[in-house]
């Protein structure tokens, strides 16, 4: 495993961190029975960084991986977030944040957590995120319930915006550096450069678009990114490659972040994830998938408010050319 600082923390992350919506039940049912071995195989692969949310199966995944973790808790760095509830149920009040913390707690059974975030902003009131949210996360932090705070979401644009705005300890950002995508560069790393702030990445499978399985109703992509994903699952396949695997080795090779969060739902899956720390695709394959993706690349979907997507602030992640 490898690690990274994140940003003026002091804090090391592994590499590859272990995002634990899947324990919610979000993609499809996974046992409870096998979360001991899991998080255990991950930590014996040396990941060290784990994140979860109140919001993944409505605190089941909070819930399971408090049990799973707490004979490991001092040995790892434990993140969770706060102002998302459900699909369409968001609370980024002060007086609510508090309360939805001291439930993460309690079904994490910890008395704090490493890492306090606001998730997904772009559903929120930037104002009040920037104003009452990411003040009552810094009480939060004074009292020790949380080590560091953090925001979360899709839009790199406006997450740089809020980065500029209010300090915070660590950035978010998924589905806009991996294989389809590379525009959290345009704003959002540098304005975490300028700033000390840790960058974390997430969803280096696009949402699980390349990991070849079963795609639930509730994704957001539209058939034209779907479809592309598709024919990269196939292309690795044809050529005896992982696409999951090399879908992370692409979110390694990112100079700035200290992680890239994988959503893991067995051993098996934790193997995978760390094979791409050794992997080595060959040139044409690279070369194959990126024309594959080029119609597609930094394509966004809706997300959050309409006022806080990126093109509504004046930011257009397709004016980006491939990299």
């Amino acid at each position: 495993m490898r690690y990274r600082v994140l940003g003026n923390t002091g804090v090391s992350l592994s590499s590859i961190g272990f995002g634990a919506s899947l324990l919610g039940d979000v993609f499809g049912p996974v046992s409870r029975s096998g979360d001991a071995v899991l998080i255990g195989a991950a930590i014996d692969r040396g990941i060290n960084f784990f994140d979860v949310s109140p919001y993944y199966g409505s605190g089941l995944a909070e819930e399971r991986l408090g049990i799973a973790l707490e004979p490991h808790r001092k040995n790892v760095v434990l993140a969770t977030k706060c102002g998302r509830h459900g699909t369409d149920d968001f609370d980024f009040s002060a007086k609510g944040i508090r309360s939805q913390v001291e439930a993460s707690l309690r079904r994490l059974r910890t008395d704090s957590v490493d890492l306090l975030q606001a998730h997904d902003v772009e559903f929120g009131d930037v104002e009040q995120i920037i104003h009452e949210t990411l003040p009552a996360l810094a009480e939060l932090k004074r009292e020790g319930k949380a080590r560091f705070i953090g925001i979360t979401g899709y839009w790199p644009g406006l997450l740089a915006q809020i980065v500029q705005s209010h300090p915070v300890d660590s950035v978010l950002n998924y589905c806009h550096w991996n294989l389809f995508a590379n525009d959290m560069d345009a704003l959002l790393t540098p304005a975490t450069q300028a700033k000390g702030v840790g960058l974390i990445n997430a969803s280096p499978l696009h949402m699980g678009l390349l990991g070849g399985g079963p795609i639930p109703e509730w994704h957001p992509a539209p058939e034209t990114i779907r479809a592309v994903a598709r024919s990269v699952v196939a292309e690795c396949r044809g050529r005896s490659i992982d696409p999951a695997t090399l879908a992370v080795w692409k979110c390694l090779q990112h100079p700035v972040k200290a992680s890239t969060l994988v959503g893991m739902a067995n051993a098996a899956e934790v193997a995978s994830s760390c094979a791409a720390l050794e992997l080595q695709p060959e040139k044409d394959l690279l070369a194959a998938i990126t024309e594959s993706i080029r119609p597609v690349h930094n394509a966004a979907w809706p997300q959050g408010r309409p006022q806080n997507q990126d093109r509504a602030l004046g930011h257009d992640s397709l004016s980006l050319e491939p990299r």
